[in-house]
């Protein structure tokens, strides 16, 4: 009994420690440093491939710009990749708000783990409107503890502890989006009051309470699948044994994800398109007469709409497509049987 109960301690120690390091060494957390030779606190949250959180480009805690920001994780490559979305906060006191974080950026950087417990991002940012200007550098260390507070926080703080879930970050992210309204303070007059006579309280129509505002589930995929109309783009004849598929990105790499849908059933999900082919080999034995491969996008990247190039290989003919998805529509390509 005692043995068994030792062993029971370990094996609770090691999987304590396996969580413990797992979760040090996530992207997911609170970075502090200098991008463009500007004091940062950048708060990022991983949600699949995808990005998102808040940037603050600061001089002191009271004087400070507030951004939301997107983007996406490499984690083949560990590279980050993200950009300043809206501007959601500006505080400066009695000064002028100065030059922290004047102009939104668009950064990236590799993640790396030189040591125990140290992780670093380095690379480069330049203005989020003009990537042909020069750019600066990343320099960030991941912290502990943040400088600034916001609803972001609590996601950080209980990751590994469910706040991980795809809803309660996208619930999050409803209310950390909302821009914090800027008042301006005004000196107020005071008037003695005029008596002239005594007059019956007005009658003030009470309003009826608005009903709460309820936060919709993100939809699955299978939803976005049923939901978007299909677009047909190629018909393509099969003969031989198999169909060996290549999905690219079309253009500029900048973090599309796709999932890929056969005759209504899904065959592949979180496909990141990069300018190395994601392979898919169909035995032609499996499929029905007349068969339609869907594409349904995940996500639209940094540059909409969610874009992909496919070549096929059926025998020794080949084929391409290029495949467009959006939040209203997916592309769908028909591969039919030839009579025998």
């Amino acid at each position: 009994m005692k043995q068994r109960a030792l062993n029971n301690t370990i094996l609770i120690v090691i999987i304590f420690l396996f969580g413990q390091q797992a979760a040090a060494q996530m992207i997911t957390g609170v970075w502090r440093g200098k991008i463009n030779r500007q004091k940062v606190e950048l708060k990022i949250i991983q949600k699949g491939d995808s990005l998102r959180g808040t940037s603050y480009y600061y001089q002191s805690p009271n004087h400070y710009r507030r951004y939301s920001i997107k983007g996406f994780f490499d984690e083949p490559n560990n590279l980050a990749v993200w950009w300043d979305d809206e501007l959601l906060e500006e505080k400066s006191g009695r000064a002028g708000i100065g030059s922290p974080g004047k102009a939104a950026l668009h950064s990236q950087a590799d993640f790396n783990c030189p040591g125990e417990g140290i992780m670093k991002l380095e690379g480069e940012a330049g203005p989020k409107e003009d990537e042909s200007r020069p750019k600066g550098e990343v320099h960030l260390d991941k912290t502990n503890k943040p400088s600034f507070y916001d609803e972001w926080d609590f996601v950080i703080e209980n990751f590994t502890a469910g706040a991980n879930d795809p809803y309660i970050i996208d619930s999050v992210g409803l209310i950390a989006r909302q821009p914090v309204p800027v008042i301006a303070e005004e000196p107020m007059a005071i008037t003695p009051p005029v008596i002239k006579e005594k007059r019956n309280p007005p009658v003030v129509a009470v309003q009826p309470k608005a009903p709460p505002v309820s936060i919709a589930a993100p939809l699955t995929i299978e939803q976005k699948f049923a939901q978007r109309q299909k677009i047909p783009v190629l018909e393509i004849p099969v003969a031989g044994d198999s169909i060996e598929l290549n999905f690219y990105d079309n253009a500029e790499i900048d973090g599309d994800s796709i999932t890929l849908f056969l005759n209504d059933r899904l065959i592949f999900q979180h496909i990141y398109l990069t300018d190395k082919p994601f392979t898919v080999k169909l035995p032609a034995s499996e499929l029905q007469q007349s068969n339609e491969l869907v594409m349904v996008a995940e996500n639209l990247g940094s540059i909409p709409p969610n874009t992909s190039f496919m070549v096929a290989y059926i025998g020794e003919k080949r084929y391409e497509a290029r495949l467009e998805s959006n939040e209203g529509s997916s592309a769908m390509i028909r591969f039919v049987k030839e009579s025998e």
